[in-house]
C-alpha cells in the first residue's frame, strides 16, 4: 500500500459541526405518485391482459399490448457488459472488467462511468433493462460467483452499487440490483435456506442493497432463488419490508429465471415472473382473482409498476428511449478501468529498488509465462458472459507495447480444463468460403429447417429464431487448417448424443449427460469428450459435428449450448516447467500469469479449494529461482492462495480484466498507468485460517452463524493474520496522511464530512484511497472490532498535497434491534489506507 506515516497533526485536529443537509431518512422514503398516463393505461386493461403482463413473453422480453401503446421490453444479462437478446459472436458486446476489478478501484466515479458504458451498450442493442449489478457479498472466498459481485463489505458494495445504478439509469436504461437477498453462494442455490437473524440481514446483506434503492432509485430489483429463514425469497416478506415499505421502492421485482415456483408468490411483492411464456401464475392467478382468493388490487399494483418501468425506458405510449447523456469510448474506458482496478501488493527487486514499473528503453527481452498469459480469462463463466469482438491477452499487450523487445512465450503449466473453441482464422465455412463454420438445424428426414453462418465454434442458442424444439438434429461443419503441426485432442462439449467426423471418418460417438443438478451450470458448462488427432501445419481437415436433438425436453428443448474445439495436449508437466524456467533465466525480466479456469470460477457451483489449479505454484517457484526479477500477475476473480508470495519481485492482481486486459497490464507494467486498485476483499495466506469458509448447505440450510462478522470483520475477531487485508494495495509513489479535519459531534441520520490532507511524497503523480473505519469497543451489543464507514479515492501530483472529503453517514454507526438504534457517546473514527493501516483517528460524539 502507499506509505502512511504517523503525524502528530493527526492527533489534534479542528472539530466542527457540519450543517445538516436536506436528507430523507430511508425509513420514511416514499415512492413518487404514478404518472396519470400509467394509471390510464392500467385502467384500460382486462384482468387477463394484466395477468399476462406479469409473466415474460419468452426468455428475455415482456408482453406488448399495442392498444395501450405498450411495446415489449427487452432485458439482458450483464453486469460486466450487455449481451443483448442473442448469445451471438456476430453481434459482439463490450466486455468490461469483472465486478471485483471495478470494486478494487474503490471509486464511485469509475463505477458511475462503468454503469453509463453498460447503458450505452444496452441502447445499441435495443435493451431496456440491464440485469445488474450483482451486489451479493463475498461471505466466503469459496463462493463461485464472487467475480461478479463487488466486495466483502456492505458499505463499499452499497456505495459502488448506487453509483453503477445511477450511471445506467442516467442514460435511460433500467438497472437491476441482484440477487435480493443473501444469495452469496452457488451450491444448491435453488433450494437452500439461509438462516440469518434480523440484525445480520439489516446491517450486512440488506445494507448492501439499500443505497441502490433509496439514493439511486433503482427501477428494477431481482429476487433470488434461495429461501431466507424458511421462506423462498419470491414469496418472502423481505420483498415488502424493507424494500417497499421502508425504502420506497416503486420499481419492478423481477424474478431470477425460474425462481417463482408457486401461485402463493403472487400475493407477495414479487411483480414479474421470468422467463415466459409459461409459469405458475397465468390462468391460475386469473382464476384466483375471479374466486376472490386474490384481490385484484394486488395484481393492479404489480401491473402499475411494470407500466411505470415501461414509461421510464420509453416503452409506453408516445415516449421513446432516452438518448444516453454520459457517453465515452467504451474500449478506452475498459482499458482504463482495468488499470484502475489492478492491485499492486508486492514491489521489491533484489537490489532493494521497486521492481515496477519496468523501463521499456532498458529492456531487451521479456519471458512471458503461463497458460493465462496467452489465453487470459477476461470474464467469469455463467449468465454474465458476453461475447466480445476481440480480447487482448497479457502476451498480446506486451508484444504490442514493446515492438523492439524480444517477448517470448512459454505455457509453463496447463490451466485450461475442457474444450476451448477453434481459432477463427484457421476455420473456413464450407458453404460460403468465408472464415467460420456452417450450422444447420435438421428435420427428422434430414432436410434443413434452418441454416446460418457462424464465426465461432463456441455457440449458445438461448432465445432467438433457431428452431431447436421442432428440429431432430443439428450439424456444425468447418474446414480447419491448423497453423502448427502437433498432436491434439479434438472434441466437443455439450449435453446429448453426438458424433464427430474428421475427413469423413468417425472420431467420436458419445452420449454426454449433465454434471450436477444446477440448471445454469449444466447448460453453460457441459461435459466434454475428445480424441487424439494428428495435425500437419497447412493441411486442412474437414470437421463435422452432428448432435441428436430428438429426445430433448423442458428447458433443453428450447435452448442449446455446445462447443467444438481442443483439449490440452498430454504434455509432460515437468518438461513444461523446465522450459519456462530456462526461458526466464535467459530473459531480462519474467512475467508469470497465474489464474483460474472456468471449472474453478463460474455461476452454478462454488469452489472446493483456494489453491491455484494445476502445477502453477511449482511453476512460479521454478521461474523465481531462475530469474529473481520475476513479476507475477494473478488472473482470477476472487482470492487464491500464493505460498510463494514473499519470493517474487512484484505481485499484481489483475482480476478478470475485460477485453482490454492485456493492454491495461502492459500500461501498468511499463508505468504508463498507475496500478490504481485496493483489495475489496481480504486475501488469506492459508485456507485453514479463513474464519468464514463453508458455502455448503447442511440438511438444506446455510447458517449465517457469524452474524455481522464477515470478511475483514471476521478476521479481526478471530485474530488470524491474512496474506493481505481488505483495502490493501500500493502504487508507484508514496503518500503521507498529514492532517484531519472532522466534526466533534453529530446527530443520528446526519452525514458528516471527514477531511483528510494527503501528501504525495514521491516523484510521480499517483492515487491513494483514504478509508475511514468506526470502532465502539464499549458497545452494549456485539460489534465488529471495526467496520468501514466511508472512503474516497484521491489523485495527487508529485510533491503536492490534496484535501479529500470522506462522507460518513451516521446511519453506519447504528445497530439494528427492532429498528435502528443509536448509541450515545463516543465513536472512534480510524483513518488510513486499509483495515489495519490506520495511523489517524478522531472521536465523534453521537448526540442521541
Amino acid at each position: 500500500m502507499g506509505q502512511v506515516t504517523r503525524s502528530p497533526v493527526l492527533a489534534s485536529f479542528a472539530c466542527r459541526i457540519r450543517d445538516r443537509p436536506d436528507r430523507t431518512d430511508p425509513m420514511t422514503t416514499t415512492p413518487a405518485r404514478p404518472d396519470p398516463r400509467v394509471t390510464e393505461a392500467l385502467a384500460a386493461l382486462t384482468l387477463e391482459e394484466k395477468v399476462q403482463l406479469l409473466t415474460g413473453r419468452d426468455f428475455w422480453t415482456t408482453w406488448p399490448i399495442e392498444r395501450i401503446g405498450l411495446r415489449r421490453m427487452l432485458v439482458s444479462d450483464g453486469p460486466s457488459g450487455v449481451r443483448g437478446e442473442l448469445w451471438d459472436e456476430r453481434d459482439p458486446s463490450l466486455n468490461l472488467p469483472s465486478a471485483t476489478a471495478l470494486a478494487a478501484a474503490w471509486d464511485t466515479d469509475v463505477a458511475r462511468r462503468y454503469g453509463a458504458a453498460a447503458a450505452v451498450e444496452a441502447r445499441r442493442k435495443d435493451v431496456d433493462v440491464v440485469l445488474g449489478p450483482t451486489i451479493n457479498l463475498h461471505r466466503s472466498p469459496l463462493g463461485g460467483r464472487h467475480f461478479e459481485a463487488f466486495s466483502e463489505d456492505p458499505v463499499l458494495t452499497g456505495e459502488l452499487a448506487a453509483a453503477y445504478v445511477s450511471g445506467v439509469q442516467d442514460n435511460g436504461v433500467g438497472a437491476t440490483p441482484k440477487h435480493y437477498v443473501a444469495n452469496d453462494f452457488e451450491t444448491d442455490r435453488f433450494t437452500a435456506d439461509v438462516r440469518a437473524d434480523e440484525r445480520t440481514l439489516r446491517e450486512v446483506y440488506l445494507l448492501a442493497f439499500e443505497k441502490a434503492v433509496t439514493e439511486a432509485r433503482a427501477w428494477v430489483v431481482m429476487s433470488a432463488y434461495n429461501a431466507v429463514n424458511g421462506t423462498t425469497v419470491t414469496e418472502n416478506e423481505l420483498l415488502e419490508t424493507p424494500l417497499n415499505s421502508e425504502w420506497g421502492f416503486d420499481g419492478v421485482v423481477i424474478s431470477d429465471w425460474t425462481a417463482v415456483r408457486s401461485l402463493a408468490s403472487a400475493t407477495a411483492s414479487q411483480d414479474l415472473v421470468m422467463p415466459g411464456p409459461d409459469g405458475p401464475w397465468g390462468d391460475a392467478l386469473v382464476a384466483a382473482v375471479r374466486d376472490g382468493e386474490v384481490d385484484e388490487a394486488v395484481v393492479d399494483r404489480k401491473v402499475l409498476r411494470l407500466l411505470t418501468l415501461a414509461q421510464r425506458v420509453g416503452a409506453l405510449g408516445d415516449s421513446s428511449p432516452a438518448e444516453p447523456v454520459w457517453v465515452e469510448d467504451g474500449i478506452a474506458f475498459a482499458r482504463e478501468a482495468a488499470a484502475e482496478g489492478t492491485v499492486l501488493l508486492e514491489n521489491r527487486s533484489p537490489d532493494g529498488r521497486p521492481a515496477l514499473p519496468w523501463d521499456a528503453a532498458a529492456l531487451r527481452s521479456v519471458a512471458v509465462i503461463g497458460n493465462n498469459a496467452a489465453a487470459a480469462r477476461t470474464q467469469g463463466g455463467g449468465s454474465a458472459t458476453v461475447v466480445p469482438e476481440s480480447t487482448v491477452s497479457p502476451l498480446d499487450g506486451l508484444r504490442a507495447a514493446l515492438p523492439g523487445v524480444d517477448v517470448g512465450y512459454s505455457v509453463g503449466a496447463v490451466v485450461q480444463s475442457g474444450v476451448v473453441e477453434l481459432p477463427l482464422p484457421q476455420l473456413t465455412n464450407p458453404v460460403s468460403g468465408a472464415p467460420g463454420l456452417r450450422a444447420r438445424f435438421l428435420a427428422p428426414d434430414g432436410t434443413e429447417l434452418f441454416g446460418e453462418d457462424r464465426r465461432s465454434s463456441d455457440l449458445v442458442y438461448f432465445g432467438g429464431d433457431a428452431p431447436i424444439e421442432p428440429a431432430a438434429g443439428y450439424e456444425l461443419s468447418t474446414r480447419w487448417t491448423p497453423a502448427e503441426s502437433a498432436t491434439v485432442r479434438l472434441g466437443f462439449a455439450l449435453v446429448g448424443r453426438a458424433q464427430l467426423y474428421v475427413d469423413g471418418e468417425l472420431l467420436i460417438d458419445e452420449t454426454l449427460t449433465p454434471v450436477g443438478t444446477d440448471l445454469g451450470a449444466a447448460f453453460l458448462s457441459p461435459p466434454n469428450a475428445s480424441a487424439e488427432v494428428r495435425l500437419t501445419a497447412g493441411a486442412p481437415l474437414d470437421v463435422r459435428l452432428v448432435l441428436d436433438l430428438g429426445d430433448r425436453a423442458g428447458f433443453n428443448a428450447r435452448a442449446l449450448s455446445l462447443r467444438l474445439g481442443t483439449e490440452p495436449a498430454d504434455d509432460d508437466p515437468d518438461a513444461l516447467i523446465a522450459a519456462a524456467a530456462q526461458a526466464a533465466a535467459a530473459a531480462d525480466v519474467a512475467l508469470v500469469v497465474v489464474g483460474t479456469n472456468s471449472v474453478v470460477e463460474s455461476e452454478g457451483y462454488d469452489r472446493d479449494s483456494l489453491a491455484l489449479p494445476g502445477r502453477q505454484d511449482d511453476l512460479v517457484r521454478a521461474v523465481v529461482a531462475a530469474n529473481p526479477r520475476t513479476v507475477v500477475l494473478v488472473n482470477a476473480g476472487a482470492p487464491v492462495l500464493m505460498p510463494w508470495r514473499e519470493d517474487v519481485a512484484a505481485l499484481l492482481i489483475g482480476w478478470f480484466g475485460g477485453q482490454e486486459f492485456g493492454n491495461a497490464v502492459a500500461d501498468v507494467l511499463l508505468g504508463v498507468a498507475e496500478p490504481g486498485g485496493r483489495l475489496p476483499t481480504t486475501w488469506p495466506a492459508t485456507e485453514a485460517d479463513v474464519p468464514v469458509l463453508s458455502c455448503t448447505p447442511v440438511d438444506g440450510v446455510v447458517e449465517y452463524a457469524e452474524g455481522v462478522h464477515i470478511g475483514y470483520r471476521a478476521w479481526l475477531r478471530s485474530g488470524a493474520q491474512p496474506a493481505w487485508w481488505f483495502g490493501s494495495g500500493q502504487g508507484y509513489t508514496t503518500f503521507e496522511l498529514t492532517a484531519v479535519d472532522a466534526p466533534a459531534e453529530a446527530a443520528p441520520g446526519e452525514v458528516v464530512t471527514v477531511t483528510v490532507e494527503v501528501t504525495n511524497t514521491g516523484e510521480r503523480a499517483g492515487k491513494e484511497v483514504v478509508q475511514v473505519y468506526a470502532e465502539r469497543p464499549d458497545s452494549v451489543v456485539d460489534r465488529p472490532v471495526r467496520w468501514l464507514v466511508g472512503s474516497a479515492a484521491v489523485r495527487v501530483p508529485a510533491g503536492q498535497t490534496a484535501r479529500v472529503d470522506v462522507a460518513v453517514d451516521t446511519r453506519y454507526l447504528a445497530y439494528w434491534a427492532e429498528g435502528w438504534q443509536y448509541e450515545p457517546g463516543a465513536h472512534q473514527l480510524r483513518i488510513g489506507t486499509s483495515a489495519v493501516d490506520l495511523p489517524g483517528g478522531c472521536t465523534l460524539q453521537l448526540l442521541v
